[in-house]
């Protein structure tokens, strides 16, 4: 049951992308150590709807008042945690006396209200503050130079190149790249003070050997700040990588390894309310022929074991905290296309708490332990603040910013038989009025990962734009989604032609099945793995009209070397792999025209794909170019965009190009480009 949702605009934001993107965006819910104070951080477009600018907002835990605004800076405040006294620390870019080039810094808001004060500035930056719940101590994270010895020798070594204009790395290891930009030549590092000092803060760096160790890390301290526990990742053979866990005493710097498993990747650690024990991640390495299993996992201080919890649940946790007596967890995990709440006791299996098509995140366990406060969101809801009861699991929606978007269509759910009598599931979403008596064109979306679901909401690709335009769009779990246990990912495990896309074909055939579908009209879209089954797709079947592949795997051998990680993805690639299920093995096959999209700074999937992919459309394909160049194809190109679109002019653009490119190839209509295109 869910009660007091938010009222509902008046009117659709999603017909014109103006208003679509103006859309205001909550992420980043923390909850203060006395349950009183519910804060998040909320995105709006800046005055010249150039990118988004986030502040943070008050919630009030019990629904009463209404939201609140906390910061007022003119660049994003985000990463909020609160100090042990209530002050509320964040990270901001903001005008530094003395500074001509300000980083991320950390702020303070005082509990007993004022203007913000800043805590701590470095040229290297500040970010993923955490603060202990008992003492004033709290542990950030900064950038050090790979060649300091100290955080003074840092800021020496940075004004030197930057006077210099010296941007040069020399790399000892691997990885060099990383999704967007590139690594070096500085390093994270964990940094150490206390807030008890108002006038000023010092830093102690208690990983001056941390390397590359901490990238992409995730700390947890504890409530009476003498230590941290933090993932530690460390080199392997081949230039893998592989990530442990260990505990840093925050006076000393001393490290002790806690949990280090040579075929398994470990990580999300977060500490029991006594401090006993440790729940974390589990991981398997995959093989060519396994796929990874995911774990929960239990580490005890006093004894150093490590044992399962829920031993035998068929689903992969996505994130975990402990109920405030210690007794058990709160987990959230994908199951069947949604993505809920579940609570374990640590000898006991999992029940479900949520019961609705919602998927959850940002979950906090309130002190009492009667309630769970978290981000709810679905395809038919944004992300928005809500309180669950731990005990009947009932649902009430908080007081936001913001109302949620009424949604121009409606979202119904439909199923199909695989070829090896699996079940396929997916969304589909409906233009409002859509009828047996008016079929509506049908556009195919993959989701990427590829291990992943479409099991809520996306600002990036969000299907209520399309279906504005009076599409229907189907979402599809096939083969290697989550959510549906280890066997369903295990069907599709390093035979990406195979599973996956006869599933993608079944649940279409039952789409197009549906009275409201017009089968004569349909295109296929999907980004990254999703792009690499839009190639797939184009070079295996005729049945659509038009297919758009934004950021795409296309030749898998060029592929796996060149990603930015490459050791994770040739466990899966071997030689064979990539031979049985490279797209660009069947280029000749396509005779679909295809919506090429790509950006330069995508490191995840390298520009290389999509450039080598639109090259060899228009020579070697089955539609090629003429003599003289002209093509049915299309190449959309961001040169400083990356594996995402973000740049909120440049998603108007995005939907802009695609919806012209499949009203001319799936309704046989011509729309108009922007203009802005040149």
């Amino acid at each position: 049951m869910v009660t007091q949702i938010p009222e509902l605009h008046a009117g659709t934001p999603f017909d014109e992308l103006d208003d679509y993107i103006a859309l205001a965006r909550l992420s980043g819910l923390v909850l203060s150590p006395d349950g009183s104070l519910l804060i998040c951080a909320r995105a709006v477009l800046d005055d010249k709807s150039a990118e988004y600018v986030s502040s943070l907002w008050e919630i009030d835990p019990e629904g009463r008042r209404p939201a609140r605004r906390l910061t007022w800076g003119s660049t994003s405040e985000s990463g909020a945690a609160f100090a042990f006294d209530g002050d509320v620390l964040f990270t901001a870019t903001r005008a530094v006396p003395g500074e001509s080039d300000p980083q991320p810094a950390l702020w303070r808001l005082p509990a007993a209200g004022g203007e913000a004060q800043l805590l701590i500035s470095r040229p290297g930056g500040v970010s993923s503050v955490s603060a202990a719940k008992a003492a004033p101590t709290f542990v950030a994270q900064t950038s050090v130079m790979a060649s300091a010895i100290s955080l003074d020798q840092d800021d020496q070594v940075r004004s030197a190149r930057k006077d210099k204009k010296v941007t040069a790395m020399l790399h000892t290891g691997y990885p060099v790249r990383h999704w967007d930009h590139d690594l070096g030549p500085d390093h994270p590092h964990l940094v150490v003070a206390e807030t008890d000092s108002k006038e000023s803060v010092e830093l102690r760096d208690i990983t001056p050997t941390a390397g590359a160790a901490l990238r992409e890390t995730s700390t947890t301290i504890s409530d009476d700040g003498l230590f941290v526990v933090t993932t530690w990742t460390v080199g392997d053979a081949s230039a893998a990588r592989r990530s442990t866990l260990v505990r840093i005493d925050t006076v000393t710097g001393d490290r002790t390894a806690l949990v280090d498993e040579a075929d398994a990747d470990v990580y999300n650690p977060v500490l029991s309310p006594d401090g006993t024990k440790l729940a974390f991640i589990r991981e398997t390495l995959t093989t060519p022929e396994s796929a990874p299993r995911m774990t929960l996992q239990l580490y005890d201080f006093g004894s150093g074991a490590v044992t399962g919890v829920a031993d035998g649940w068929d689903r992969w946790p996505t994130s975990l905290a402990w109920l405030p007596d210690g007794s058990g967890l709160v987990v959230t995990a994908d199951d069947g296309g949604r993505g809920p709440i579940f609570t374990i006791d640590l000898w006991g299996q999992p029940v479900r708490l949520t019961a609705d098509d919602a998927a959850y995140t940002d979950v906090r366990v309130a002190p009492d332990g009667e309630s769970i406060y978290a981000l709810r969101a679905s395809y038919e809801a944004p992300p928005h603040v809500v309180r669950v009861d731990l005990g009947s699991g009932e649902i009430t929606a908080l007081r936001g910013p913001d109302a949620l978007p009424e949604l121009p269509g409606t979202l119904t759910e439909i199923t199909a038989r695989a070829e090896d009598g699996s079940t396929v599931r997916s969304w589909l979403a409906l233009p409002t009025g859509a009828a047996p008596h008016a079929p509506v064109p049908l556009l195919l979306w993959v989701h990427g990962g590829p291990l992943g679901s479409w099991n809520t909401w996306s600002w990036r690709w969000n299907p209520w734009l399309l279906v504005a335009k009076g599409y229907a769009v189907l979402l599809p779990d096939p083969a290697l989604s989550t959510g549906y246990g280890q066997d369903f990912v295990q069907r599709g495990w390093g035979q990406w032609g195979k599973a996956p896309f006869t599933d993608l074909m079944a649940i279409t055939d039952a789409a197009v099945a549906q009275p409201e579908i017009d089968p004569k009209r349909t295109g296929a879209m999907g980004g990254s793995f999703g792009g690499y089954m839009a190639n797939w797709i184009a070079g295996h079947t005729n049945r659509f009209d038009a297919i758009v592949t934004h950021a795409s795997l296309w030749a898998l051998d060029q592929f796996g070397p060149t990603t930015d990680a490459a050791w994770y993805w040739q466990r899966e690639m071997s030689p064979e792999m990539a031979v049985e299920n490279s797209p660009h093995l069947y280029v000749a096959d396509i005779t679909t025209p295809m919506l090429v999209i790509h950006g330069d700074k995508d490191y995840r999937v390298p520009i290389g794909e999509g450039l080598r992919l639109w090259y060899e459309l228009l020579a070697e394909s089955g539609l090629p170019a003429d003599d003289d160049g002209k093509t049915d194809h299309r190449f959309l190109y961001f040169p400083d965009e990356n594996h995402w679109v973000l740049k909120p002019q440049h998603t108007k653009i995005w939907y802009e190009v695609v919806t012209a490119f499949l009203s001319e190839h799936v309704l046989g209509e011509d729309v108009a480009l922007p203009e802005i295109l040149g």
